[in-house]
């Protein structure tokens, strides 16, 4: 069974908008952190390097379900508020993969979104097929088996 990788992604005063939410271009940011967290340091844990010699992004898409605030409240003098990222696969194809992300304040769901990446060779300049460590490295995160 795949699993969901899970980052707790910390929140800048700087993220808030002049309503005292998190504004929502700020999402995306989230999701990069923990996408990042997910592709860099997940995938290198697992002897796998070649995330970070490129991937870019093809599509976003974002679903806003409720604001996000910054909560002073539950911040403490050592640590901002923070909300939760779970993600997974949810297609993978030779030389491109979604994942698929939810995000939570608490226990409230406030966002879905997910993001078509792409395998690409910077030195070429040219997209480029997943490698098999890569491939593999996804389906443990592909609850239908990157079919989806």
């Amino acid at each position: 069974m795949a699993d969901r990788f899970v980052y707790h992604c910390t929140l800048r005063w700087s993220d808030l908008d002049a309503y005292g939410h998190v504004n929502n271009a700020r999402f995306l940011t989230l999701y990069e952190e923990a996408r990042v967290a997910l592709m860099f340091v997940g995938a290198r844990a697992q002897g796998i390097d070649s995330f970070a010699d490129g991937v870019v992004i093809r599509r976003h898409e974002v679903d806003y379900l409720r604001p996000v605030d910054y909560a002073l409240g539950r911040a403490t003098a050592d640590a901002a508020p923070t909300v939760r990222i779970e993600m997974w696969v949810g297609r993978i194809r030779a030389a491109s993969f979604t994942v698929s992300y939810e995000m939570y304040d608490g226990e409230h769901l406030v966002s879905r979104a997910q993001s078509v990446l792409v395998p690409f060779d910077l030195v070429r300049q040219v997209p480029r097929r997943l490698t098999d460590r890569e491939h593999s490295f996804l389906l443990g995160y592909a609850p239908d088996g990157g079919e989806a």
